[in-house]
């Protein structure tokens, strides 16, 4: 059978205008039968989503909104279809949120949880409605401009209550602090030049101070030998102080105390013979008297020897005059014959 030229150009003409169609909903993200991954999220304002927009899970795009549908007639809320490129693992407590962009078209952003479980094709996923981003300036640029005309509304009184007080008398009591505030300028620019000349490098005191303290370090580092000598001195004295028995010596210097001690409670005792000669005092005594009984038998015994010895043969009558105390030192006693 032969077709006629305008069978042709009108089957033809249907052939492009059907690829025209499936080639712009392909571009849009559509194809002619719904297949592939898709999820779904309801928003009550999707900011101008539209179809084929993206959609990113950290700033990487998955997918793109297939479609929009409004679930209710009041339009209160959109369900957004997304198809995405490929079967992501993505947990089933993530949430979808749109994001609006002044300088171009919205999109979708995933933020990912932390569930162990994933989204199955066709399940509905968690979303969150968020202001846009001249919505939420506006809403912080509102209170900021009702709180500065309050700002202003109160500077223009302090302006008036400062022209109040600023008067004639008032303004000459001004003048006259700035006058004195300029005089103690001028006592800071003298001040300073002092302070200059005391820093100055060649003839200040400060020059002077720092040659006193560079001649006493140079000593010092003169010295430095003899320093390091009597340093290790003390380090010498200190490691054989360090190596002496000294708990030894106290050790000996205690017992030595406590025998003393022992010593002088025995002393002050009356049972040892050191302690009656102390503390008896009719011991004494009695020595006392024995030694004046000796001396006065000496004493005797030199003044009348023949008393005691007697070498006559017939001997003669003792006269009896004894001695009763002994003789003083200055005595003139002749002994007897």
């Amino acid at each position: 059978m032969k077709l006629s030229n305008e069978t042709k150009i009108g089957a033809l003409t249907v052939i492009g205008v059907t690829f025209l169609i499936l080639g712009f909903n392909f571009l849009k993200g559509k194809t002619l039968f719904k297949t592939g991954n898709f999820v779904y999220a309801k928003f009550s304002d999707i900011k101008k989503l539209a179809a084929s927009n993206p959609v990113f899970i950290n700033g990487f795009q998955v997918g793109s909104v297939y479609e929009t549908q409004a679930l209710d007639k009041d339009v209160k809320t959109v369900l957004v279809a997304i198809k995405l490129n490929t079967d992501y693992s993505i947990p089933d407590n993530s949430v979808a949120i749109v994001e609006s962009n002044p300088l171009g078209t919205s999109d979708v952003n995933i933020k990912l949880g932390n569930s162990a479980n994933y989204l199955k094709s066709d399940d509905t996923m968690m979303s969150l409605n968020t202001g846009d981003m001249l919505g939420e300036l506006s809403g912080k640029i509102a209170p900021v401009a009702d709180q500065l005309k309050v700002t202003l509304g109160s500077l223009d009184s302090v302006l008036k209550n400062v022209n109040t007080i600023f008067d004639t008398s008032t303004k000459s009591n001004l003048q006259s602090v700035i006058s004195n505030l300029s005089k103690a300028t001028g006592s800071i620019v003298v001040s300073t030049a002092s302070l200059q000349t005391m820093l100055d490098t060649e003839s200040g005191s400060l020059a002077q101070s720092l040659s006193h303290v560079d001649s006493f370090t140079a000593n010092l580092a003169a010295n430095n030998q003899r320093i390091n000598n009597v340093m290790s001195s003390m380090e010498k004295t200190t490691d054989n102080l360090s190596k002496a028995d000294i708990q030894g010596v106290v050790s000996k210097l205690k017992s030595s105390v406590e025998n003393l001690n022992d010593m002088l409670a025995k002393m002050k005792s009356k049972d040892g013979t050191l302690g009656a000669l102390i503390n008896d005092k009719d011991l004494y005594n009695n020595i006392n008297n024995t030694i004046t009984s000796l001396n006065t038998l000496m004493d005797d015994l030199r003044v009348h020897p023949k008393r005691y010895v007697n070498i006559s043969v017939f001997g003669k009558k003792d006269k009896g005059d004894y001695l009763t105390t002994p003789l003083k030192k200055d005595s003139t006693h002749t002994p007897q014959k």
